[in-house]
C-alpha cells in the first residue's frame, strides 16, 4: 500500500484492517464491526464525516439492514422489511448506487466541492450538509444470490480525499466485507430461529439442543388461538382469498401476543400456539397469566376492528376462539432424527388445545381454566366443569366477565410496518433482485 496523507496513520489503518480480520474468526455482532471500523479509521486519521453501508439479508421477514455513522454523532440502525415487488424510488434510478450496479462499477469517486449542476440529485443533499468528496462501492457475497453490501465513504475535509485516504479506504474494503459477511451469516442463523421458532426456542437450539429427544420441563401460560370455518373458507375462496384471511386473523391474535412478549411457537394450520414462560412461583406464575390474559383482550379488539373493516369491503366477519391455560410444559425436539420440531408438549397443551373447543359452545372468544383465572386473577364467570376429548378429569371452565371495553377498538397498524428507504437501503432491495 502507498503512502497515506500526513494526517492519516498507515500504521493504524492496517492494524484497522487486522482487526476486521479477527472479528471474521469471532461470533462479532455486525453492528460492532461497522461502528468498530468507522472509529477506528477516524481515530487513524482518514477524514470521513459520514459512513453508510447497507446489507442484503435472506430473510423471511427483513430484506436488508442500513448502517449510517456520522463523526461525532454515532451510528443509526435501521432494518427494513420486504417492501411490495416492484417499487423503487425515482432518486434510486438517478443515484450512484444504481450507476453502480447497472454498469457492473466496483467504485465511484465524485468530488462535491467543484461546483456546477450535480452528476447525481443526492449529491446536492450532501454538499448542503458541508461534505466535499464521495467515494461509493458495492461488494456480492453471493452474486448468485443477490447477496452483498452497499455504501459510501464521504468527507467534509477541504479538497476532499488525499490519493492515499482513498487507497486506506480501498485498502479497508475487503477485510470489511469479509467481516461483514461472517457476522451477517450468524446474526441470519439466530434471525430465522428466532422467526420460524420464537425467540426462546430459537436460543434453546443454538445453545445446543439440538438433538432429537433433547429438552427440558418448564412452566408457561399459554393462549391458543383457532380460526373459525377455516375448512369452508378454503373450500370457497381462492388460494389467495384464503391465506389473506389466515394472514389478517393471525396479525389481530398472534400480533396481540407477540406485542405483549409472549412467544409464538407454532402455526398449526388456521390456530397458533403461542407461551408466556416463567418461574414455578406464585408472583411470576400470575405475572405470566396476567401478560397472557392482557394479549387475548387486546386481540378481541383487534379482531373488532379487523372484522369492522372486513364489513367495509363487503367480505365477511372472521371468527375465532381463545383459550388460557398455565402448568408445566416440555420443551424439546420431536420427528425424525433428520427433521425435527421445536416446540412445547405435555397434558398442559393439550388441555389448551381441548378448551379451545369450548369457545364455540359457549360463544365467546376467549374460555380460560380455573388454574389461570386463580393465577391471573379478576372478575371471571363460571362456566361449568367440562369433560374434554383425552382429558380424564372434568376442567372447570371459565369466560372474562367482560371482553368488550366501552373505549372504541384501536386502529391496527400493520405489522409489516414499512418507510421510507433510503438510497443505500432501497438500491440493495434492486441489487438483491438484480444481481447481474
Amino acid at each position: 500500500m502507498g503512502e497515506t496523507s500526513g494526517a492519516a496513520s498507515r500504521a493504524l489503518v492496517e492494524r484497522t484492517a487486522e482487526w476486521l480480520m479477527a472479528q471474521a474468526l469471532k461470533d462479532a455482532d455486525l453492528k460492532d464491526i461497522v461502528r468498530g471500523c468507522c472509529e477506528r479509521l477516524h481515530g487513524a486519521g482518514v477524514p470521513i464525516a459520514r459512513v453508510q453501508f447497507s446489507f442484503t439479508l435472506l430473510h423471511p421477514l427483513y430484506r436488508g439492514i442500513g448502517y449510517t455513522w456520522q463523526r461525532g454523532q454515532g451510528l443509526q440502525v435501521d432494518a427494513f422489511r420486504h417492501p411490495p415487488e416492484g417499487i423503487l424510488p425515482e432518486r434510486v434510478l438517478k443515484s450512484p448506487y444504481y450507476h453502480l450496479i447497472r454498469h457492473g462499477l466496483e467504485h465511484l469517486r465524485r468530488r462535491l466541492d467543484t461546483g456546477g449542476a450535480a452528476e447525481f440529485p443526492v449529491f446536492d443533499e450532501l454538499r448542503e450538509k458541508g461534505l466535499t468528496d464521495y467515494l461509493a462501492f458495492t461488494s456480492s457475497f453471493a452474486t448468485e444470490k443477490g447477496q452483498g453490501m452497499a455504501g459510501s465513504w464521504a468527507t467534509d475535509q477541504r479538497g476532499g480525499f488525499t490519493d492515499g485516504e482513498v487507497e486506506a479506504l480501498l485498502r479497508i474494503q475487503d477485510p470489511l466485507a469479509v467481516a461483514c459477511k461472517m457476522a451477517a451469516r450468524g446474526g441470519l442463523a439466530k434471525s430465522v430461529l428466532s422467526t420460524y421458532l420464537g425467540g426462546e426456542a430459537g436460543e434453546r437450539v443454538l445453545s445446543g439442543q439440538i438433538k432429537r429427544g433433547d429438552g427440558e420441563t418448564s412452566r408457561a401460560a399459554i393462549v391458543w388461538g383457532d380460526l373459525r370455518n377455516s375448512t369452508q373458507m378454503a373450500e370457497q375462496l381462492g388460494r389467495q382469498s384464503y391465506i389473506d384471511n389466515l394472514n389478517s386473523f393471525f396479525d389481530a391474535t398472534a400480533g396481540a401476543v407477540a406485542d405483549a412478549g409472549g412467544e409464538i411457537l407454532s402455526f398449526i394450520g388456521d390456530g397458533f400456539l403461542s407461551v408466556f414462560p416463567c418461574e414455578r412461583n406464585q408472583r411470576e406464575s400470575a405475572k405470566a397469566c396476567q401478560l397472557a390474559f392482557s394479549a387475548a383482550l387486546d386481540a378481541t379488539h383487534r379482531m373488532v376492528e379487523t372484522n369492522r373493516q372486513r364489513e367495509s369491503n363487503n367480505a365477511a366477519p372472521l371468527g375465532y376462539g381463545l383459550s388460557l391455560h398455565i402448568g408445566n410444559v416440555m420443551f424439546g425436539n420431536v420427528g425424525l432424527a433428520e427433521r425435527l420440531a421445536f416446540s412445547v408438549f405435555g397434558s398442559t397443551v393439550n388441555e389448551a388445545a381441548r378448551l379451545e373447543t369450548l369457545t364455540k359452545k359457549f360463544a365467546t372468544p376467549i374460555v380460560a381454566s380455573e388454574e389461570f383465572t386463580t393465577y391471573c386473577g379478576g372478575e371471571w364467570q363460571a362456566l361449568g366443569s367440562e369433560s374434554l376429548r383425552g382429558i380424564n378429569a372434568a376442567m372447570a371452565v371459565f369466560r372474562p366477565a367482560q371482553t368488550e371495553s366501552e373505549a372504541p377498538a384501536p386502529q391496527i397498524a400493520a405489522r409489516s410496518r414499512l418507510r421510507e428507504f433510503s438510497d443505500a437501503e432501497a438500491i440493495v432491495l434492486m441489487y438483491r433482485d438484480n444481481p447481474s
